[in-house]
């Protein structure tokens, strides 16, 4: 049972791996907003967590699926598959149980999957531990006013938390009253589009595909371009005049977090700050046309052969 659980695990993570080349192509593409890239690496991060998908005949999958791959159908409807599972290596006769074709694969599977458990483990319960000593140390933090908090125990502003997430401010942003509001906004931001439950969840799929490479490459891209997407969210309510006093105010700010915080000093600030002062406002029509991109890319990546 366990080497059956290992060998889907296994097949859904080359199918994110396939998905996340893709989308590092299309992230060199320099004029596409941000955005745009961080709604495409949910792709992956599906694939991920998903074994089962709906069919189409115009997906990456279903053209793999002339060259190698196998399809594991789940749903009929009116003898046509609607709801599939991808087989992309191949070494299995039958499902439900499996049947591997020769027995050597069987004892691989086996004793992998009893790697792939214990190191998973170990790194989840290593992120635990890491998120919840944190959120002890900071428990004294001092409440400013709302949800904004000082704590002499973090050099860089963050947003902490995740059912109840919190701004926290170093003891310095006392005195430093000009960078206090473009921080605000920035955490705000992280705040109203849930980025920090987004990021433990990315982190916890890390955990369980430990063994992909491509994986971890796909969770440095996404926080990194987490903080670029929210720096478009700021700078779509700045005037243009403002840009430069907010690039400062994050020059001002570079420090490293843990992974479970969303810093305003984060990510690689030479291009945040590049990427602040180029920012252009997009007008209606480039937002539909960059939805629909993102759609017609999610089609392709996420549907399954027939």
């Amino acid at each position: 049972m366990r080497g059956e659980i290992f060998y889907w695990v296994f097949n859904m993570s080359i199918m994110a791996a396939l998905c996340s080349a893709v989308i590092l192509l299309i992230r060199c593409i320099r004029r596409i907003p941000r955005w745009v890239i961080l709604l495409l690496w949910l792709i992956p991060l599906i694939r991920m967590c998903v074994p089962v998908g709906l069919t189409g005949k115009y997906g990456l999958m279903t053209l793999l699926s002339r060259f190698a791959t196998r399809t594991v159908v789940i749903f009929m409807w009116e003898r046509e598959p609607v709801m599939t599972m991808m087989n992309l290596t191949m070494w299995a006769d039958t499902y439900f149980p499996i049947t591997f074709r020769i027995n050597l694969l069987e004892d691989v599977f086996a004793v992998a999957s009893l790697v792939w458990l214990v190191v998973a483990a170990a790194l989840l319960l290593a992120m635990g531990i890491l998120y919840f000593t944190t959120m002890a140390a900071l428990r004294d933090a001092v409440r400013l006013e709302g949800n904004v908090y000082i704590s002499d125990k973090i050099s860089a502003p963050a947003v902490y938390g995740i059912l109840r997430p919190r701004i926290i401010l170093p003891s310095a942003y006392r005195e430093q009253d000009d960078r206090l509001s473009y921080v605000l906004m920035h955490e705000s931001a992280h705040i109203r589009r849930g980025d920090n439950l987004l990021r433990v969840i990315a982190c916890v799929l890390v955990c369980v595909h430990w063994f992909n490479p491509m994986c971890w490459v796909l969770l440095k891209c996404f926080l990194s371009d987490m903080e670029l997407a929210c720096d478009e969210t700021v700078l779509s309510r700045c005037g243009e005049g403002q840009r430069k006093a907010y690039a400062l105010a994050l020059l001002s700010s570079v420090e490293k977090t843990n992974v479970f915080a969303s810093p305003f000093g984060g990510a690689k600030v030479r291009l945040r700050v590049k990427n602040i002062l180029n920012y252009r406002k997009l007008s209606a029509l480039s937002v539909v046309g960059f939805a629909a991109l993102v759609l017609a890319i999610a089609y392709v990546l996420l549907t399954n052969a027939m």
